[in-house]
């Protein structure tokens, strides 16, 4: 069993999700893509989340948000459900869509590390020996520019969706600034001096890049040749000041500590326990009382 994840109001995520057997089930495709970005759009009108980037490879996304009102695993759920049944139906498949367990979330404490996940996002393209550029991606990738800038307006589509179900005609999908930084002029001009010194990085490493003809060529059952190595450790965290850490940790242990002891209770009937900050499907599903997030 998995440690309760805990899930306070106004944190910012870097939130990963990878499809099954690494399979590219999410490649570029225009259809695909409609649907993806268009379920996105409504899910994060839906629970309130502040999507500020995005970057859906072959065979995994990413996603950097802010969740003002601790609801990312219902909008997680929601994004997660409707486009594997989206996608399975489109692609003529019945299996599991995504690896097996849940996606991950990273909590993101300070806007230097904010910034550090950005490029991680955007120069995931790069990074995988893809494209030479990140905007070379001919799949969906967030440009800095749309970042407090323009919007993206996406129309239902016509697969799947029920023109009388509950789903809007079309979504908007604004990308808001993220938070800790004074304009969207000051973010976009460091991400982008950032992501220009990580592409180039990346260009040296790699010989070559894939590009994007032969990504488009690719099928959904296609694998990536070399997969990465499973049970890696899975990080809730994202902090690089090492005192930082210490006390972000610690914050995170003292939860753990203060849930199981609670849940210890729980489980022996006792209702009236109160759960520490963050907690979230116990509060959700099941009523239990929970403290302030402080």
């Amino acid at each position: 069993m998995s440690p309760p994840r805990r899930v306070l109001p106004g944190t910012t995520y870097l939130v990963t999700r990878k499809t099954a057997q690494a399979q590219f089930l999410l490649r570029p495709s225009r259809l695909g893509d409609q649907i993806f970005l268009f379920v996105l759009a409504v899910a994060a009108r839906r629970f309130g989340i502040r999507l500020h980037l995005f970057c859906v490879l072959s065979n995994h996304f990413h996603l950097l948000l802010t969740d003002p009102k601790a609801r990312l695993p219902a909008f997680m759920q929601f994004l997660d459900s409707f486009v594997a049944r989206a996608m399975n139906a489109l692609l003529g498949r019945w299996e599991a869509f995504w690896a097996p367990g849940s996606y991950s979330a990273v909590a993101v404490s300070s806007p230097e590390d904010l910034l550090r996940k950005a490029v991680y996002l955007l120069a995931n393209p790069v990074k995988g020996g893809l494209v030479r550029f990140g905007h070379l991606w001919p799949g969906l990738w967030s440009a800095p520019e749309r970042v407090g800038g323009e919007p993206f307006v996406v129309a239902r589509p016509s697969h799947f969706f029920d023109e009388e179900g509950s789903m809007p005609e079309r979504e908007t999908l604004q990308l808001p600034v993220p938070p800790g930084f004074s304009s969207a002029e000051e973010f976009r001009a460091r991400l982008c001096a950032a992501l220009e010194d990580r592409e180039a990085e990346a260009a040296r490493r790699h010989l070559s890049f894939l590009g994007a003809k032969k990504i488009l060529e690719q099928r959904p059952t296609d694998r990536p040749k070399k997969l990465q190595p499973r049970r890696n450790l899975n990080p809730r965290v994202a902090v690089r000041d090492k005192w930082k850490r210490i006390e972000v940790l610690g914050y995170l242990v003292e939860f753990l500590r203060s849930y199981r002891a609670a849940w210890l209770e729980w489980s022996q009937g006792k209702r009236s326990v109160l759960f520490p900050a963050g907690t979230y499907q116990l509060r959700v599903q099941h009523g239990a009382a929970c403290a302030g997030a402080g």
